[in-house]
């Protein structure tokens, strides 16, 4: 486990989202102050901020990284109603201060309300993104020449029911399993729409289609989360609401070529340890290892063990208190400084988790 760097303040604002990229070298940070930075991290472990820009006229949401064999790409998606394309020009720096320079490639701008989440499908998809929007739609662009980031066409509308909240793409690159991606709503009032919905798409129909609805839960879903599936049997979803939760889905079989696959349901494991709203969650490459960060200021990271009984093996402590924990936690506090109020952390073999002091 590498050690945990602390970097100056990022924003002037309340940082809603920060991943990495594919290599786990660069960070993309969003905040309520419509700004997006990009963290480079030199031969020296030292986080730098290497471009910032301001790229919405409201808050920005979330950010996502696009699978490098596309290029230097990002998407961010904001209280403005839209999601963007951002595109880093390779070559292209200032050279005083080395900044590289990235520019808007397009707006995607069908969304009514505020757009709540966007992400990049898996690389084997070609290059989808799916943003979802409170005003209950989930919507998947395409563009068809990936030379041409400029150019994206609208392919499906997904009419959920729910104000949706987060969405995630099943990364399986099975061809025994088609396209899924779950949608989660932080509505407040209750819905016979449910908390979480999956949906799967049909080559032969060309649609998507809700296969499962989670309706244990009664909490507003903040995010979640589908783990890589490496040789599985079946898929696992983590939930972040009031609590943590952990679903697996088996699938059972399909009828014929062209309906739709059915699951066998069940929660692998429910977690009060934060104590608090749980608001971010990302897995490990090999869909091993899952993070959490909730209200309480810690990142706690969770592992099955063979007879599939998940604990918590890790918390990172964000304030430098000490966390009361039985023997089998570790705990790594994160010394604080009177200059750094902002504290990212980069946790093998977690190599895109959101790790960030969210409130």
């Amino acid at each position: 486990m590498s050690a945990t760097k602390a970097i100056p303040a990022c924003h002037d604002d309340l940082i809603h989202d920060v991943e990495y990229d594919f290599h786990g070298r660069r960070m993309a940070t969003c905040s309520s102050d419509h700004t997006v930075k990009v963290w480079d991290c030199d031969e020296n472990d030292q986080w730098k901020c290497t471009a910032s820009w301001k790229a919405h006229s409201g808050s920005v949401w979330r950010v996502t990284w696009a699978h490098p064999e596309f290029g230097q790409v990002l998407a961010t998606c904001s209280f403005d109603r839209t999601a963007a394309i951002w595109e880093e020009l390779v070559g292209e720096q200032v050279k005083e201060d080395k900044q590289s320079h990235w520019i808007k490639r397009t707006s995607l701008v069908d969304s009514r309300t505020s757009v709540t989440d966007v992400k990049f499908a898996p690389r084997h998809l070609g290059l989808q993104l799916a943003t979802c929007s409170a005003d209950y739609m989930v919507r998947i662009y395409e563009a068809q020449n990936v030379m041409n980031l400029s150019q994206w066409s609208l392919q499906h509308e997904i009419q959920t029911g729910f104000t949706c909240s987060c969405l995630s793409w099943n990364p399986s690159i099975s061809r025994l399993y088609p396209p899924m991606i779950a949608v989660g709503s932080d509505d407040p009032s209750p819905s016979s729409s449910g908390r979480v919905q999956i949906y799967e798409y049909n080559e032969s129909s060309r649609k998507w289609k809700k296969v499962e609805i989670i309706t244990v839960l009664t909490e507003p879903v903040h995010d979640l989360a589908f783990a890589p599936n490496l040789g599985r049997s079946y898929h696992t979803l983590a939930v972040a609401s009031k609590d943590l939760s952990i679903f697996s889905l088996k699938p059972i079989g399909k009828e014929s070529s062209s309906s739709f696959s059915k699951f066998d349901m069940h929660r692998l494991a429910e977690f009060t340890d934060h104590e608090s709203q749980v608001w971010r969650l990302s897995w490990n490459v090999l869909g091993t290892v899952l993070s959490s960060s909730g209200d309480d200021g810690c990142v706690r990271l969770w592992k099955s063990n063979y007879m599939g009984s998940w604990k918590c093996i890790h918390i990172i402590n964000g304030s430098g208190n000490k966390t009361e924990q039985s023997k089998e936690i570790k705990t790594i506090p994160v010394t604080s400084n009177i200059n750094q109020n902002v504290r990212f952390y980069h946790v093998q073999p977690v190599t895109a988790a959101n790790e960030v002091v969210w409130h």
